[in-house]
């Protein structure tokens, strides 16, 4: 049976899923927190409630790897717009992450968001998963994520990460699911629905348990061909 494990940062993400999955299992612990396990579609799905924030999601993302052997990662959760053309619950499929936070650029020359291994600043997600997700839910737009341990807040900010990175969503995760997936050689597909525009914090607190269901819906429908 494959085995898919599934990375969400906050409860009110999570929820909406687990609701439709129905019973599950305690699979294992990490810290104090559950891994869940349950069967849907033929598959069994291991998920994870990381935590917010990069390194959280990379060790959550990295004991799924290491301790259930996954063929595969999907990372899903809400976002910030940083372009108009992306409205708040509009659910958008992750091509590549840039991590604007790395900058060794002082000691080494490589551009700021670069890592030393990658030949530019976007960490490329598999472009398979990516193309059975785009068939399932055909409406999908592929987008480029800024990815970084801050909740963007400020539209100045956002102009610039789009204008630098050429990023049209935000959020505070992607990179690290996209870095451990990439060097541990297990395929990811990341799916998100925009929770905060130009309204910011306010809108986050308005239209998150939205944009939570709408990318529940497109995250089953992904469950179901991968």
């Amino acid at each position: 049976m494959k085995k898919i494990g599934i990375v969400v940062a906050m409860t009110k993400e999570l929820s909406p899923l687990l609701a439709v999955l129905g019973k599950t299992q305690t699979a294992g612990r990490l810290g104090s927190r559950d891994i869940l396990s349950a069967e849907f579609g033929g598959k069994q799905i291991y998920i994870v409630e990381s935590g917010v924030g990069e390194i959280l999601a990379a060790g959550a993302t990295q004991h799924l790897i290491s301790a259930f052997g996954v063929d595969a990662v999907v990372n899903f959760g809400v976002c910030g717009s940083l372009s108009q053309k992306h409205g708040l619950e509009k659910a958008v499929i992750v091509s590549d992450v840039v991590h604007y936070e790395i900058d060794t650029s002082a000691i080494d020359g490589i551009p700021a968001g670069r890592y030393e291994f990658l030949p530019d600043v976007r960490i490329p997600l598999d472009r398979s998963l990516l193309a059975l997700a785009k068939q399932a839910v055909p409406s999908l737009e592929e987008v480029v994520c800024a990815s970084g341990n801050k909740f963007v807040d400020d539209n100045d900010e956002k102009a610039a990460l789009a204008a630098r990175f050429g990023a049209e969503v935000c959020e505070m995760e992607a990179a690290g699911v996209a870095l451990t997936c990439l060097v541990s050689g297990v395929p990811l597909v990341m799916i998100k629905a925009v929770s905060d525009a130009e309204g910011g914090a306010s809108d986050f607190m308005s239209a998150v348990n939205a944009a939570a269901l709408s990318v529940r819906d497109v995250t089953l429908k992904l469950l179901s061909v991968l």
